[in-house]
């Protein structure tokens, strides 16, 4: 049994329902969320003039490798809507994979661990909440370290809880 970290996000739409949309197709395509953190708003990333993110990470169980999830993911995104345009555009749900277990996997179609998770506040957060002594397998320092270190200048707020 595999162990994923996915991180999903969008910032057009009903972000909220749209992040649970996501959560019940990876259930179903995908393998069972375990543990998800709370949904955090931030700031757009790269492409600035566009609605803030709602943003969720999930970890998974799954038998599947990581090509199929891969393929899995582009299949729920494009069920929901997703329509690829510019780099870092709005959308409506975008859904990345962030670690497969402890393996460094380096393809021209897939890069895992995901090569910006370092850099990236709206990663770093929501991955210290559910898993903050995970190591990083190609840096080597746990998942809090990463986030003492970030030097991402984005606001990050958890959603108050329902």
């Amino acid at each position: 049994m595999n162990t994923i970290f996915l991180i999903t996000g969008g910032n057009l739409g009903d972000r909220q329902k749209n992040l649970q949309t996501a959560a019940t197709l990876i259930n179903q395509k995908i393998g069972e969320i375990t543990i998800s953190s709370s949904i955090y708003e931030t700031e757009a990333w790269g492409n600035t003039d566009q609605p803030s993110f709602y943003n969720q990470v999930h970890i998974i169980k799954s038998n599947l490798s990581a090509a199929n999830i891969m393929n899995q993911i582009l299949q729920i995104e494009k069920q929901m809507g997703r329509i690829r345009t510019i780099k870092n555009a709005a959308r409506i749900i975008d859904i990345d994979i962030l670690f497969f277990n402890t393996e460094i996997i380096n393809k021209p179609d897939l890069i895992v661990p995901h090569i910006e998770i370092s850099n990236r506040r709206f990663v770093l957060l929501p991955l210290n909440e559910i898993a903050p002594k995970w190591i990083h397998p190609a840096l080597h320092k746990n998942i809090t370290e990463l986030l003492s270190t970030c030097k991402d200048p984005l606001k990050v707020i958890p959603l108050p809880s329902s």
